[in-house]
């Protein structure tokens, strides 16, 4: 019976099949666990399912190549998912016309501080040259964040590791921050967790209200631009 069952683990355990299965089962514990809690932060959904997928697969000792054969097929729908991100956008035009200036400041002001702040956390802890130029990419969406690194010199598997971290932190103690500091304002909320936490905070922006999930993609996409210009010219520069 034993013997029966290694020999199905063996053949199930290569097939792109299961990870996929698992994986949206885990995001699937998540979500219950979150609306189960009150929906607190603490128990954010993607969280829940990092936190589940990393014990199921230290504990089959299943290597991530082989884990990432059956995830690919949700990697590969972050692009469309972005790209559905304009009917929001779309819905709320002539709320982010008015708003033009205060977008353009808020977006060098954001992407700048998501840059130093990394790069100046990790020098100070110590951090190798490599370490900052993999970091310094945290606070954008995976896809262009990898590229990015991999374009200045950084490490894009770690890079992708701190987009992701990044994401959730925003998530977990961005509300609390933006109440503490009495900024109340839909637009400023969602250009907040636009530009600081991507794509994770972008969803939770979009729980909030249209308006702040729509200043949320914006803020997200124009981000990722705007650091996919301004960070190699950084870096060229103080080389």
């Amino acid at each position: 019976m034993n013997s029966d069952m290694s020999q199905l683990w063996c053949y199930l355990s290569t097939s792109p099949l299961l990870w996929l299965t698992v994986t949206l089962l885990a995001y699937q514990l998540g979500v219950w666990c979150f609306q189960r809690c009150g929906c607190s932060q603490l128990l954010n959904p993607v969280l829940t399912a990092v936190l589940v997928l990393v014990l199921l697969l230290k504990l089959s000792a299943t290597d991530y190549q082989t884990y990432f054969r059956g995830a690919q097929f949700i990697h590969f729908l972050l692009g469309p998912a972005t790209v559905a991100l304009a009917i929001p956008l779309y819905r709320e035009i002539a709320v982010i016309r008015k708003s033009f200036m205060p977008i353009i400041v808020a977006l060098f002001a954001g992407s700048l501080a998501a840059i130093l702040s990394a790069v100046g956390i990790a020098r100070l802890l110590g951090g190798e040259r490599i370490l900052l130029l993999t970091l310094s990419p945290k606070s954008v969406t995976t896809p262009i964040a990898m590229g990015i690194s991999e374009q200045i010199g950084g490490l894009p598997a770690l890079t992708a590791v701190a987009v992701v971290l990044t994401g959730i932190t925003g998530v977990v103690i961005g509300d609390l921050v933006l109440n503490r500091m009495k900024v109340h304002d839909e637009t400023a909320r969602g250009m907040a967790f636009g530009i600081a936490s991507h794509g994770i905070g972008t969803a939770h922006a979009m729980h909030k209200s249209r308006v702040t999930g729509a200043f949320s993609a914006l803020a997200m996409a124009l981000n990722g631009l705007l650091t996919a210009l301004l960070l190699p010219l950084l870096v060229s520069l103080l080389r």
